[in-house]
């Protein structure tokens, strides 16, 4: 049975931009839903051309003009970066009609390439937008549900949303074709969304010969999420040099499967860790990546804590990139080991999060958060020790606990 539409948060956003752009880019990770979206928000306004077929892509090569009077606007450009010669001519059509808004959607999944080539051609004239897999919030048909921050409260946790229920979700992860369908094998999907990814978009960013040796890598890194990203290590292990292991870790982040964390810095006379870490976007393609397929066993392996951690701070980032906001998200370590998992900053505060996989959380579990708090000096908000329960409670002054599904 065909998967049913699920509401995105960032439709309010795409049409406000569309309104007042020439253009609008879209940009994601393949089989994140761009198509599906736009396709669902414009299919009675705009025309629709896929720039992925052979010759398609041949016809855009060899006469761009010809090709963009063939499809005048309103029309959607899917998988832009496969004819990125086509930008210089629509800034042209673009510049000939300056004051009309909405005249191309233009997807791509591709992120530095197509930038380069966005920024070389239509600065100024497009708004560039990022679609992420679904936010467990669209999933629960939530999608402009605020952040516990945002509304200074927190939700209830969603009914029926048990432990188990939670691992499952985590494990099928949230790229929309298995989080849609649960009748879909997530195991055989995500088995061959990786054959995919690494036969198209890999090669078509960087041209590497053997496959085999970056799969080596991609499952190394996965094994590795959520942990301090020590590139001499990661080299070591797998057996190619550090230079090598910069420009794969830079496919992973152009073509959005990883996102790099950055440490929060402040002059508070400590002295604080200054390495990122390493996040999958997708908390599934992570179990599927590291062997696991068992909810049971990804909860209580050696990875559960990374699972968790990454599907925190995914709902996080992906909520905030779903409204066309730039999410300023971090982590806190100092060097004598004292961490907070995510400190988010907003509206100039800074909202630390504690991640746990224990149901029963205790007032000893926010002890990091206070220390944070402390050093901040008043910056800091209250803080939350999110974890897979049901219960929310305070844990002492400025820290509550915080169930994942209401988050």
């Amino acid at each position: 049975m065909p998967w049913t539409y699920i509401r995105r948060s960032i439709e309010s956003v795409i049409k406000k931009a569309i309104r007042e752009f020439p253009a609008v880019v879209l940009t994601g990770p393949r089989q994140s839903g761009k198509t599906t979206l736009l396709t669902h928000l414009f299919r009675d306004t705009f025309s629709y051309v896929s720039l992925e077929a052979p010759d398609v892509r041949m016809s855009a090569t060899e006469d761009p003009r010809g090709f963009l009077a063939g499809y005048p606007p309103p029309v959607i450009f899917d998988e832009v970066q496969h004819a990125p010669i086509l930008l210089p001519y629509i800034k042209e059509h673009i510049d000939s009609q300056r004051r009309i808004p909405g005249q191309y959607l233009l997807t791509g999944s591709q992120n530095l390439f197509l930038m380069e080539k966005i920024k070389e051609s239509l600065a100024g004239r497009t708004a560039v937008l990022r679609l992420f897999p679904l936010s467990r919030r669209e999933v629960d048909k939530n999608s402009e549900l605020e952040l516990p921050w945002e509304s200074g409260r927190a939700r209830p946790a969603t009914a029926g949303y048990t432990q188990k229920k939670i691992w499952e979700s985590l494990v099928r992860g949230f790229y929309p074709e298995i989080a849609a369908d649960t009748n879909r094998d997530a195991r055989l999907w995500q088995a061959g969304y990786v054959q995919t990814y690494l036969e198209r978009d890999v090669r078509n960013i960087r041209q590497i010969g053997d496959l085999t040796q970056f799969q080596v890598f991609l499952r190394t890194l996965a094994s590795r999420s959520a942990q301090l990203l020590n590139l001499t290590n990661l080299s070591n292990d797998i057996g190619v040099a550090v230079n090598t292991v910069k420009a794969w870790l830079s496919i992973l982040e152009a073509s959005y499967q990883v996102m790099i964390l950055r440490p929060y810095h402040v002059n508070i006379g400590k002295r604080l860790v200054k390495t990122p870490k390493v996040y999958f976007t997708d908390v599934g393609l992570l179990c599927h990546l590291t062997g696991l397929s068992d909810p049971r066993h990804a909860a209580a392996g050696p990875m559960g804590g990374a699972i968790m951690e990454t599907a925190v701070l995914m709902e996080i980032v992906k909520t905030l990139i779903h409204r066309g906001m730039e999410p300023r998200v971090y982590f806190w370590r100092t060097a004598a080991g004292s961490e907070v998992d995510i400190v988010v900053e907003w509206e100039g505060r800074l909202v630390p999060l504690e991640v746990k996989l224990s149901s029963t959380p205790v007032p000893r579990m926010g002890e990091t958060i206070r220390l944070f708090q402390n050093d901040m000096e008043g910056r800091a908000a209250s803080g939350y020790v999110v974890h897979p329960g049901t219960v929310t409670l305070p844990l002492g002054p400025g820290v509550s606990a915080l169930p994942f599904a209401s988050l």
